[in-house]
């Protein structure tokens, strides 16, 4: 059994109130560091951790702190991306539920790491109580001092704001949350400038989502060593894997990046229901490449997925067992997509929708023999013509899913039916 370090407060009574927290050694890491520690050292900590951007990106944490100027007169932000929207990814959800103190000191010290006085959590509209638990310790928080004025009898001060978005999946990305959490539509912006330049309010700005802000005390707590040698190479710490699907015990496993899946879903998961075989699984949310059976040997790390041109994303996994229709699972998920293209950019706006009216037509049993290729020349024409990744997250399955299963698919357009047992 592996260590645990956010998920082993899953299980412990009121995990999310102060007390509980300060009494399994909460608040330890931001006492130190206001004490004694520079922001430079932070950052450098953090850096030495190999702790990667969990939200889906990957990008090294602290080298990202690194950007924000030094010298700038502006007042620089931290925002914390808890939109969570990817289908089959819930992880956050459990931190905000029972790591919350875990979370604001993570802020804290990130705060304190790139000189924020004001951190904004914005949150998924959809998770009301989540918010009210924010809100809530937020308020416990300011009372003992540990937010506001001086925190901790420091010198340094920092205001933490709960804001919740409306239910768009398009502002899971940080530019568009930006827009949003500025009053506007969200809408991506152009880079550069970047927003570690120029973030929300014109100022600044860090994004970063829980799961990377969460594991944060623990690297300054144990060490950069202790939490990097946890990972695989350049993929330093744990993971939150939520895995979904047709398997025996759906949830949250904390276990080290670099995990094979192939145990993850069947040592840890249970393996699948019925005894039924493998079909597909998705390694890293929806918007991940799919990946067969004879692919789940791979290491659940962000290097080893791009090595077979697949992505770790959000480490959300969906398994698909043989009963499942490889047509119709496309179908569900460019529809998604479809619905969530805030329709700023032609191709992502006009591409989801053809390839929904092709899948369509081909699940209704009237596809024509061209229409397969008409999804990958779509696809392609997606991928890497929009401001922001909601294109190639829409473009990619496509891509994977009529290169891996074709024969599903000339079967459905030939016969006008599927040929999956129970379709």
């Amino acid at each position: 059994m592996s260590e645990k370090i956010i998920s082993k407060f899953f299980d412990i009574e009121d995990s999310h109130t102060i007390d509980v927290y300060e009494k399994h050694g909460g608040y330890e890491a931001i006492r130190k560091v206001l004490k004694k520690w520079t922001p430079e050292e932070i950052i450098k900590e953090v850096s030495n951790a190999n702790l990667r951007g969990l939200g889906g990106a990957g990008f090294p944490a602290g080298r990202k702190w690194s950007f924000i100027p030094k010298n700038s007169p502006k007042p620089k932000y931290l925002v914390i991306n808890a939109d969570e929207s990817e289908p089959g990814t819930f992880k956050d959800r459990y931190v905000i539920d029972n790591y919350t103190h875990g979370l604001f000191e993570g802020i804290m010290i990130a705060s304190y790491a790139i000189g924020a006085n004001m951190a904004f959590i914005y949150i998924r509209g959809e998770y009301v109580r989540q918010a009210e638990r924010l809100v809530e310790q937020i308020e416990a928080a300011y009372k003992k001092g540990y937010l506001g004025k001086q925190i901790f009898g420091s010198e340094f001060d920092l205001d933490l704001i709960v804001h919740r978005g409306a239910g768009a999946y398009i502002c899971g990305e940080e530019t568009a949350l930006l827009e949003s959490l500025e009053g506007k539509k969200g809408w991506p912006r152009m880079k550069p400038p970047f927003p570690a330049i120029e973030g929300v309010f014109r100022s600044p700005t860090i994004v970063n989502n829980v799961e990377t802000l969460a594991y944060v005390p623990t690297i300054i707590k144990n060490g950069a060593d202790s939490f990097a040698n946890l990972g695989s190479e350049r993929n330093g710490g744990l993971r939150l894997y939520s895995i979904s699907g047709h398997v025996k015990n759906p949830g949250v496993y904390e276990l080290p990046m670099g995990t094979p899946l192939r145990e993850i879903i069947y040592k840890h998961a249970g393996g699948l229901q019925n005894g039924n075989g493998i079909k597909a699984v998705v390694p890293g949310g929806s918007s991940s490449p799919i990946l067969t059976p004879d692919e789940i040997d791979v290491k659940m790390d962000f290097d080893s997925l791009a090595a077979i041109d697949s992505m770790l994303g959000s480490a959300g996994i969906i398994v698909m067992d043989e009963s499942t229709c490889m047509v119709r699972a496309l179908y569900v998920v460019t529809r998604f997509y479809h619905h969530e293209s805030c329709g700023q950019c032609t191709p992502c706006r006009e591409g989801t929708g053809w390839a929904e009216k092709v899948l369509k037509r081909i699940l209704d049993g009237n596809g024509r023999p061209e229409d397969i290729d008409n999804l990958v020349e779509i696809a392609d024409n997606i991928i890497g013509n929009t401001i922001c990744p909601l294109g190639d997250a829409a473009a990619l399955p496509i891509q994977s899913y009529v290169k891996k299963f074709r024969e599903e698919f000339e079967y459905h357009v030939r016969e006008g039916k599927c040929d999956v047992k129970g379709h």
